[in-house]
């Protein structure tokens, strides 16, 4: 596969030679995106190097920011962090229930790039570019496929459909990441979203503050303030992405009224324990961040190596109640194959139920019974 573009229009700026690592210009140039890059800083093994080859040979593409690199164990190749984002030769391998396109998004594209699976949202692609590609993406069908930034006319369609239809409240503005874009694209597109009166909210979903940190700054935050109501939903999904400048960032969404909130994926090896989740949603409502979601990880066809089963994710569910108070515990979420809607998950807290009698578990394991409400008396006449 050639070599990726530069992520955003600022990232070419002819002649900017300036090494400043707190550039989100400078992360971006430097991003690993070959073998050799990434083997002067990790200790690879033949499965890892194997799949960067693959990678680079026309699979799904690699692209790693320093910032997302240095939080790499360097000669562990069960780093969590790393895990995340060095192909690996078992992404060759596919399992019974792997789909290309897990989500059936393409079965329900109403216009171009614009996909409604639910009555009242709609999901808008601006772009296919994203700072690190997460080896268990959804879309690693059509990320990084050199299209990059979505032009304001190529959306135009999605935006007359979006006028078109009124029952349309909610918008996610997605990709790719959609904040490796320009300021002022970024903004173009909330505004055109700001001036259809039934669009309520929009939700700009944005690995940025994880993978590069740096794109999140004053002018940007403004930008994403040109829609009234816009929600910025993170995708943290371990403890060690909290790193300085991931904290200075969503200090930065915070500190200029952008509600933020985290969708984290659960990940075989990486994340799937309480402790590590414990950790993380501490440290996410530490920073003002509320983790929203715990989502079983998507069917995408390579990664059956990075996914558990869902009982996984309901035992440590179990755990993890009655440890974190509620701002700092997540729905657990199955996303549905084929496009059929996100389906939500958990222990199974009734333990039986007669007339006007439920046993509830708690989380300490005890059995307690709630009793129902007598039926309503029905209104006597003239009152």
């Amino acid at each position: 596969m050639a070599t990726l573009p530069m992520i955003g229009p600022e990232a070419t700026s002819a002649g900017d030679e300036r090494e400043d690592t707190s550039d989100w210009r400078w992360q971006s140039r430097h991003a690993v995106r070959d073998l050799e890059g990434l083997e002067r800083a990790l200790r690879l093994t033949d499965a890892e190097r194997e799949g960067v080859r693959r990678a680079l040979a026309g699979g799904f593409p690699m692209s790693i920011t320093p910032h997302y690199l240095g939080l790499m164990d360097p000669s562990d190749p069960r780093c969590p962090i790393r895990r995340q984002a060095v192909p690996t030769a078992e992404e060759a391998t596919e399992v019974p229930g792997d789909l290309r396109d897990p989500l059936g998004e393409e079965a329900h594209e109403v216009a171009p790039e614009l996909v409604q699976r639910y009555p009242d949202r709609v999901l808008l692609l601006a772009t296919d570019r994203c700072a690190v590609y997460c080896r268990f993406c959804t879309r690693s069908r059509m990320v990084g496929d050199g299209g990059g930034a979505r032009a304001l006319e190529r959306l135009e369609p999605a935006f007359r459909f979006i006028e078109a239809h009124p029952e349309i409240r909610d918008v996610i503005v997605s990709g790719g990441d959609p904040l490796v874009m320009a300021s002022s694209r970024v903004e173009a597109i909330l505004r055109r979203l700001a001036s259809i009166a039934h669009v309520g909210t929009v939700r700009v979903a944005t690995r940025a503050p994880v993978t590069l940190p740096q794109r999140i700054d004053a002018e940007l935050c403004r930008a994403l303030r040109a829609h009234p109501a816009t929600w910025v939903m993170t995708h943290f999904n371990h403890p060690r992405e909290l790193a300085p400048a991931a904290v200075d960032a969503l200090a930065c969404l915070a500190d200029h009224g952008l509600p933020v909130m985290n969708q984290s994926v659960l990940l075989r090896g990486i994340n799937d324990d309480a402790d590590t989740l414990e950790a993380l949603f501490r440290g996410l409502v530490r920073h003002r961040v509320r983790p929203y979601y715990l989502l079983q990880a998507d069917p995408v066809r390579g990664t059956g190596h990075l996914r558990t089963p869902i009982e996984t994710g309901i035992r440590v569910m179990e755990r993890l109640q009655g440890r974190l108070s509620g701002i700092a515990l997540p729905k657990l979420i199955v996303d549905t194959p084929g496009g059929r809607g996100k389906v939500p998950v958990g222990p199974d807290t009734i333990v039986r139920r007669r007339d006007g009698v439920t046993t509830l578990r708690t989380f300490r394991g005890e059995e307690v019974d709630y009793l129902d409400p007598p039926p309503a008396r029905a209104a006597l006449p003239g009152t």
